[in-house]
């Protein structure tokens, strides 16, 4: 059995500007697994910046509530809601509260620095 601590794992800046801590990922952790597990945080009136991934991506809102861009489509998020992203399409999140937005983040196959492109170019605010 394989337990982690999220108090643990050290944060880090991502490229898209969210704090994340990795939590699972089968090339550091001793565990047979297909995809890679993230706790990610973008702070009250924060945003993402726009980034594409090469590999489907899921995010569960824990958190808060913000607005999800995927593409051409916006939608509000909040606790409790799950996201699909497909391959290839550009997201970013943006947090509508007053608290952070905390989600996860589930990347199949895992997440490697070679699936992500980052556009440098903030978002514009408050939704489409």
């Amino acid at each position: 059995m394989l337990v982690k601590d999220l108090a643990e794992a050290p944060t880090t800046t991502a490229g898209d500007g969210s704090q994340l801590r990795e939590l699972l990922h089968p090339e550091r952790d001793p565990a047979a697994l297909g995809y890679s597990l993230a706790h990610a945080i973008v702070g009250p009136g924060q945003a993402t910046l726009p980034h594409a991934l090469s590999r489907t991506e899921v995010y569960y809102v824990i958190e808060g509530r913000g607005v999800m861009h995927v593409g051409d489509e916006a939608q509000p998020v909040r606790a409790g809601h799950a996201v699909h992203i497909p391959p290839g399409a550009v997201q970013w999140i943006e947090n509508a509260g007053k608290v952070s937005l905390a989600f996860l983040c589930i990347v199949d196959p895992p997440w490697v620095p070679e699936c992500e492109v980052v556009h440098k170019q903030a978002p514009p605010r408050g939704g489409r």
